[in-house]
């Protein structure tokens, strides 16, 4: 047990703390020499940024213009073709996986004659003249030699192979048309929403869809909101951060605050009312450039995917 006199001290030395540590808000309230700074700062860089932190809170009005900018993005639907570079190097190794492989037992997995046994050798001729330029894989026996070469019907299909799938075309009708309203163009490429609207001076311009931020709304709210207005109500849609990943600040006054959130279209389409919004198109990054003002390009280019 703590003797009468320990617990006094306890409470004298809590009374202490409490007293000092309400004295250094105090002063900190009354003065800002008495908050500790920062390891690596001095008194004196503090005293040469005050004036500019001074400066920057008078420029600041309430008639500071803050916008919330869309880069509504489509991901790419296909697998994008691959450079003259990456296939052969994907080529060397193959010739190399395939040198060094060991041949499959095709005694212990196929029945001698059979029809598996057939589409293998038929394949396996087939990767090999992929590799090496020659069908280099001999059967072993002769009954897989009769298979390998085997009777084939008219579509060249073994007596009982069912034909391979049919593999879709890249090129849609869309590409095809030049269609720059479809989703369906450019399926290996970021297709980016691009609206025509109306700028301060009245000027038909093309730009990221955007609105301006209400008092007391926060950006992500403004974000939403553009989202359920009449030209995203036919699309699903998510944002992918309450953050933004981008500022932009036109040449025009007042110069406005615009910070662009990155957001994706899972469904749907873009219903233009016609009245803010004239049309709208869906771009890969090199065709928007053409089409923006040069300024606004160079504040947005950085911030689109080049596949």
């Amino acid at each position: 047990m703590f003797s009468r006199g320990a617990l006094g001290a306890c409470r004298a030395s809590s009374k202490v703390h409490l007293a000092q540590v309400s004295r250094s808000l105090a002063t900190a309230a009354e003065s800002s020499a008495s908050v500790p700074l920062s390891e690596g700062v001095t008194e004196a860089t503090v005293a040469a940024l005050r004036p500019h932190y001074k400066s920057l809170l008078k420029k600041r009005s309430d008639d500071t213009v803050v916008q919330t900018g869309i880069i509504l993005n489509r991901s790419p639907t296909l697998t994008r073709k691959p450079t003259p570079f990456e296939r052969t190097y994907y080529a060397y190794q193959a010739r190399i996986e395939r040198a060094l492989h060991n041949p499959l037992p095709t005694e212990f997995y196929f029945k001698p004659g059979s029809l598996l046994e057939g589409i293998f050798n038929r394949e396996e001729n087939a990767r090999e003249r992929k590799a090496w330029g020659r069908p280099g894989y001999k059967p072993k026996t002769k009954a897989s030699a009769e298979s390998a070469l085997g009777e084939e019907n008219e579509s060249g299909l073994l007596p009982g192979e069912e034909p391979p799938p049919v593999l879709m075309s890249r090129t849609t009708e869309a590409d095809r048309k030049g269609d720059v309203k479809s989703l369906d163009r450019k399926g290996d490429r970021n297709l980016y929403l691009l609206v025509q609207a109306k700028d301060e001076a009245g000027k038909d311009v093309w730009r990221f869809p955007q609105t301006a931020v209400d008092k007391e709304e926060l950006l992500h709210e403004a974000v939403h909101r553009e989202l359920q207005s009449p030209i995203g109500l036919g699309m699903d849609t998510w944002v992918v951060s309450r953050k933004p990943v981008g500022l932009y600040r036109p040449p025009v006054e007042p110069q406005p605050y615009l910070f662009f959130y990155k957001a994706h279209i899972l469904a749907g389409q873009v219903r233009p009312d016609g009245k803010s919004i004239m049309d709208f198109a869906w771009l890969s990054k090199e065709e928007i450039a053409p089409r923006v003002d040069e300024n606004y390009w160079d504040g947005v280019k950085d911030l689109l995917s080049d596949l």
